[in-house]
């Protein structure tokens, strides 16, 4: 099969389509052919050297496909999988190939409404946003709920999914063109933050409140302001460093608001754990697809061999939700 390879930790020009052996589906595994990749900010972190797969991941990047079901693994039971069958899948890598395989608890089939290659762009921001922002900060119907990067593929899906399940919404974002979307998404407040004090804003939205849930894409240079904006018993759920990986946090202040700060990833969590984050997002975020209520926002669709240059776009911050890869025609 062809895949992108890294050739070696660099920029977008090290991304090289080139011929693979195929892989196998092991014990409890599926083999998909992919018709579609996501492209996440992970990868572009995996191509620099920053971010390697884990043991026994493929060594190519993608971490969300979409395809057929070419074959089953050994001991595959439960979930009615069958050869043929279209679905997406999580992937601890692998995706940017024309085949990859992958347990079988991290497959889901194609929501209703959505075309094959379109649900290449769900199941990376889907598990991401629901295992970080309902299932461990327990965001509830009426709080308040800020996420910085609104106009990302991250972003874009937490405004809908937010929204849809009853919070106040505000973003951040870059650009008018960005906020605009963001408001069409959903979200209550789009702060640019080129122009605007997030904190403030946020401050005057909740009447000095503040927000109950913060999901940051940013690390350390927006550490100390997330928490000067959370509200009392407000949790911070850091997913991204995009600002360094070491800042300074006021203890005092935490202790104050009774605040908590998280820091997960997804990529290294144990099979059985992805599996369940899948099952629930099955269960809750599947049925608010089927009704039209949340929907993937795709930037654009790219051949696999143009993998360099949707790292480039990535990297440039133009696009809006999510760039995919198209493995087929």
């Amino acid at each position: 099969m062809r895949a992108v390879v890294i050739t070696e930790p660099g920029g977008p020009d090290v991304l090289a389509l080139t011929e693979v052996p195929d892989p196998v589906a092991g014990e409890g595994e599926v083999l998909i052919d992919v018709t579609a990749a996501g492209v996440n900010r992970a990868d572009v972190a995996q191509r620099l050297g920053f971010y390697p797969p884990p043991p026994g991941a493929p060594p190519y990047p993608g971490l969300e496909c979409s395809g057929r079901i070419a074959a089953l693994g050994p001991d595959i039971s439960g979930g009615g999988l069958q050869v043929g069958d279209e679905v997406c899948a999580l992937l601890a890598g692998g995706g940017y190939a024309e085949k990859v395989a992958v347990p079988a608890g991290q497959v889901l089939p194609v929501p209703s409404g959505l075309t094959l290659t379109e649900a290449a762009a769900l199941p990376e921001v889907t598990c991401t946003v629901y295992a970080n922002v309902f299932q461990r900060a327990a965001l509830a119907p009426g709080e308040t709920f800020l996420v910085h990067g609104g106009a990302s593929g991250i972003g874009t899906i937490a405004i809908q999914l937010a929204k849809a399940l009853g919070a106040r919404v505000a973003c951040t974002a870059g650009s008018p063109e960005k906020l605009r979307r963001c408001r069409e998404l959903g979200a209550d407040l789009a702060i640019n933050y080129h122009e605007e004090d997030f904190v403030a804003a946020v401050s005057d939205l909740t009447g000095g409140s503040g927000a109950n849930v913060i999901l940051d894409i940013m690390g350390a240079e927006y550490l100390q302001r997330n928490v000067t904006a959370l509200a009392t018993e407000g949790r911070l759920v850091v997913i991204g460093t995009q600002g360094g990986t070491r800042g300074e946090l006021d203890l005092g202040q935490l202790l104050r608001k009774r605040a908590s700060v998280h820091a997960t990833s997804l990529r290294a969590r144990p099979i059985a754990e992805k599996a369940a984050i899948v099952a629930a997002v099955r269960e809750h975020v599947w049925p608010l697809i089927a009704d039209g209520l949340v929907m993937p926002v795709i930037d654009r669709v790219l051949p696999l061999a143009e993998a360099r240059q949707a790292h480039e776009l990535m990297e440039s911050g133009a696009h809006v939700g999510k760039i995919l890869l198209a493995a087929r025609p």
